[in-house]
C-alpha cells in the first residue's frame, strides 16, 4: 500500500471528523433535541429490519461504532438489557450523548478513534454500527472489527449505495465526496466509502467475516433515489473451506507440496484467480525433492526465497476427487528471505499475513487439509483426508 494512498485516507478521515464535530456543534447551538428511539431504524425511513436483526442482546456484550449521540444504544440498554459502549470520535457528538444519557446504568460513553477503541477493547457479542462505517477507510477499519468481535459474535452495519442523486457504489477501494445536510439550513462536504456489497462481502471474508444476509433499503419518496444496504456478519466459530472449482484435477497434476509460513506477521495466504485463499505450492516437478517443490513453487508464487534445509515436511495428505487419488505433503519453512508479492503469470497472488484466530473464508481445500495436518487446534472446516506424519 503506497503512502500516497495512505495520506490520501488520513486526509479523507481527518475531514470527517472535522465535519461530525461541526454537525454536534451546529446541534448543540441549535439545542436540537431528538426523541426517544423505540427501534433501531437501519434506513432512516422507519423502513427494514429492526432491533431483530442483531440477535440475542440479554446480558451480551455490544459496541454501538459511530453512536453519535447514543439514542440506539439506550433503547438497547433499557429494553433489551444489553451493555452497550457507544463510541464516537467527536467530542460535540459525544457531549450531547453525556448530557442525556451519562447517568444511564449499563451504557457506557467513549470518545476515542474508532479503530484506535476496537484494537484496545476486549471482544464483543455484538458490534453495529448506522451509517459509520463508510466513513473510515475499510483497509484500516476491517481488520479491527474482526478482531474486536469474538467467534459467533454478530456484526450489522448500514452502507450507502446509492446517493440521492443516484450516484451508485464503487467498484474499487476509494472514498469520494458526499455532501452532509444540516437541519435548519446549510451543508457540509464529507468523504464516504461508497462500495458495491460484492466489495464489501469479499473485504468482510478476507478478514474471516460471513456475510449472512444484505437487506436493501430504498427511500420511499420516488424522487429520492437515495438507497443503503444493511450488512449482517458473523465471525464463525470455525472457518470454511471450498473446493477451487467444479473440475477434478488433472492426473498427472495430483502430487503437490503446499508451504506454511508462519511468524510474527501471521500465516502467508494468497487468492487464487477462482477465489480461494491457498497456501504457496503446487504440482512436483519430474526429479525434484519434495523440499526443492517447496523452495521452487514458494519463490515462483511470491518471490520468497528459501532453501531445501529450512523445509520441514510434516507429512502426506490423501484424499479422492471425482476418483483421482490427489497427494499432498504439507510443509513447514521456518526460515525465509525477501517480501511476499504478486509475480508474473502466476493464478494465485494479493499475498497477506493473517492472525491465526482471523483467517479468511473460502480456504483451498488442501491448504486446509495441510493447515490442520500442522495445528489441529485451528478451526477450519474441510472435506476429510487421510494424513500420515512423518517421524523426526
Amino acid at each position: 500500500m503506497t503512502g500516497a494512498h495512505w495520506l490520501d485516507s488520513d486526509a479523507a478521515e481527518s475531514v470527517n471528523a472535522d465535519a461530525w464535530d461541526a454537525y454536534g456543534i451546529h446541534h448543540l447551538r441549535r439545542g436540537t433535541v431528538l426523541p426517544e428511539v423505540e427501534r433501531i431504524d437501519w434506513g432512516f425511513w422507519g423502513t427494514g429490519p429492526g432491533d431483530e436483526i442483531l440477535g440475542e442482546l440479554s446480558d451480551r456484550r455490544v459496541l454501538d461504532l459511530g453512536c453519535g449521540p447514543a439514542r440506539h444504544a439506550a433503547h438497547l440498554v433499557r429494553a433489551h438489557g444489553a451493555f452497550v459502549d457507544a463510541v464516537d470520535s467527536s467530542p460535540s457528538q459525544c457531549e450531547r450523548a453525556r448530557a442525556r444519557y451519562g447517568s444511564l446504568s449499563g451504557l457506557r460513553l467513549v470518545q476515542a478513534d474508532a479503530v484506535e477503541h476496537l484494537r484496545a477493547c476486549e471482544p464483543y457479542d455484538v458490534v453495529y454500527s448506522l451509517n459509520a462505517v463508510p466513513y473510515i477507510d475499510p483497509r484500516r477499519l476491517l481488520p479491527a472489527l474482526a478482531g474486536a468481535l469474538k467467534p459467533g459474535g454478530t456484526l450489522c452495519f448500514t452502507v450507502l449505495h446509492t446517493n440521492s442523486r443516484g450516484d451508485g457504489p464503487s467498484s474499487v477501494v476509494t472514498s469520494r465526496p458526499e455532501i452532509l445536510p444540516l437541519a435548519g439550513g446549510g451543508e457540509t462536504t464529507v468523504r464516504m466509502w461508497v462500495l458495491a456489497p460484492e466489495l464489501w462481502s469479499d473485504l468482510l471474508a478476507e478478514h474471516g467475516l460471513r456475510v449472512e444476509r444484505i437487506e436493501v433499503l430504498d427511500a420511499p419518496d420516488e424522487d429520492n433515489q437515495a438507497s443503503y444496504r444493511v450488512f449482517r456478519a458473523t465471525r464463525p466459530v470455525r472457518v470454511s473451506s471450498r473446493p477451487r472449482s467444479s473440475r477434478p484435477p488433472l492426473p498427472h497434476a495430483a502430487i503437490g507440496a503446499g508451504a506454511i509460513l508462519h511468524g510474527p506477521r501471521g500465516l502467508l495466504l494468497g487468492r487464487h484467480r477462482r477465489g480461494t485463499w491457498e497456501l504457496p505450492g503446487g504440482t512436483v516437478e519430474p526429479g525434484e525433492s519434495l523440499q526443492e517443490t517447496v523452495v521452487r513453487e514458494l519463490c515462483e508464487e511470491t518471490g520468497i526465497d528459501a532453501r531445501p534445509a529450512d523445509v520441514r515436511l510434516l507429512g502426506t495428505l490423501l484424499d479422492h476427487v471425482d476418483g483421482v487419488v490427489r497427494v499432498t505433503v504439507a510443509a513447514r519453512v521456518t526460515a525465509w528471505r525477501g517480501e511476499a508479492g504478486d509475480q508474473p503469470g502466476e493464478r494465485v497472488g494479493d499475498w497477506r499475513w493473517f492472525p491465526l484466530d482471523r483467517l479468511p473464508e473460502n480456504l483451498f481445500v488442501c491448504s486446509a487439509q495441510g493447515l490442520t495436518a500442522w495445528r489441529p487446534d485451528l478451526p477450519i472446516d474441510h472435506t476429510p483426508a487421510h494424513f500420515t506424519p512423518y517421524g523426526g
